[in-house]
């Protein structure tokens, strides 16, 4: 090698060599980045809910090869078949008395956090109520003046008053209109909004979990070829760890969902089957989800009375304690591992930003995070071995 000839950077080259135009369009390309996420949160939080649900039909895809021998499109014909054979099957047998209970949980949680709160009011307490807000009348506010108005001009026109009061002008009908359709077209409206968000959420699943393969692979044509099979690897560690943490976590929510309604359907406390099912699916949010499905049990217990009320609380805990030092430790070991409290911190930060959708996705997108942290900064930036 000749002295002074400059040696060749194979990796290409350093941020600090770049030109402040190419740092600038860096900076700005960033920035711009950050604002359309900001800006498509919820669409983004969705996309990524479709992802989960892709992680879990290719989970069982895969568990369904090992013990037979089919193509792959078959495999997943016959686990998307079965999925919704069983929740049309729950809806068809269970759904009517899911339903039921829940209209008699809601009004019975109603009625007791009403009592603790008249309770704690005693004590110098005072909480907001917890009834919903009386509707609105027609005859409230300046609508109530102009009626009023109204009916004297009906009174001193006789039948001129009373003819002219009877017609109505176009402007009143579509108001008329407007306030009945009113209710009933948010309800529709919320409806489709929602079916519309699960028919999201199930086409994409069904899309990934297709041919995951070529998702990867065609998300991969973005980085330059020498880091491609370092980006691989890494979306495959993160693939894996969701699959992972996502099946632990419903065997963990099957889990809480069968101790609990047997427990309370052992104890006599009505609404068993809801307060089981709700205090499952709520264990999907971590640390936030169990303490409102504690709070809704207690609450249905007092129902029943003191010693009921109590019982709940004991069967609630036992169930938690199994969770949290049994089964969670157990079953996510392989999966993630995050401490509690940063668990916490991150729903927070997520909830505020992201509202609901990010409470409910934070532990799979903090289990993302960790994954791309850990093999990006701590292994090729640091040069030091993650923790497994």
């Amino acid at each position: 090698m000749q002295q002074g000839t400059p040696i060749k950077d194979e990796l290409g080259p350093h941020p600090a060599n770049w030109s402040p135009a190419a740092s600038g369009i860096a900076v700005v390309a960033f920035i711009a980045l950050l604002i359309v996420a900001w800006t498509a949160a919820s669409t983004l939080l969705l996309i990524f809910a479709g992802i989960l649900l892709g992680v879990f039909l290719d989970g069982l895809t895969r568990l369904l090869g090992q013990v037979i021998g089919l193509g792959r499109g078959l495999r997943l014909t016959i686990v998307s078949l079965v999925l919704g054979g069983l929740t049309l099957g729950f809806l068809a047998f269970g759904g009517a008395t899911v339903v039921q209970q829940g209209r008699e949980l809601g009004q019975t949680v109603t009625k007791q956090a009403g009592s603790v709160r008249d309770r704690l009011k005693e004590y110098g307490i005072d909480l907001p109520a917890f009834s919903a807000p009386e509707p609105t009348s027609g005859d409230q506010g300046p609508d109530k003046a102009k009626d009023t108005e109204t009916d004297k001009e009906k009174k001193a026109g006789g039948l001129g008053g009373l003819a002219s009061g009877a017609i109505k002008s176009p402007g009143s009908l579509l108001s008329d209109a407007g306030s009945m359709l009113g209710p009933a077209a948010a309800v529709v409206t919320g409806l489709f909004s929602a079916l519309g968000n699960v028919l999201v959420i199930v086409f994409l699943g069904l899309a990934c979990a297709a041919d995951p393969a070529s998702y990867r692979d065609g998300a991969v044509r973005f980085v330059p070829p020498r880091y491609r099979p370092r980006a691989t690897a890494l979306l495959d560690g993160m693939g894996e760890t969701l699959r992972h943490w996502l099946f632990g976590q419903l065997i963990t929510m099957a889990v809480i969902f069968v101790c609990i309604w047997a427990g309370l359907s052992f104890l006599g406390i009505g609404g068993a089957l809801i307060l089981g099912l709700q205090a499952g699916l709520l264990a999907f949010i971590p640390t936030i989800g169990p303490l409102i499905a504690g709070v809704i049990i207690v609450l249905a217990g007092l129902a029943s009375g003191t010693n009921a009320a109590l019982g709940a609380f004991g069967v609630y805990l036992v169930v938690q304690c199994l969770e949290s030092y049994g089964l969670t430790p157990f079953i996510q070991k392989r999966a993630l591992d995050i401490p509690p409290a940063t668990i916490f911190a991150g729903q927070l930060v997520l909830g505020v930003l992201f509202g609901l959708w990010g409470i409910a996705l934070a532990l799979p997108l903090m289990a993302v995070i960790k994954v791309l942290l850990e093999q990006v900064y701590i292994e090729d930036t640091l040069d030091e071995e993650a923790d497994v």
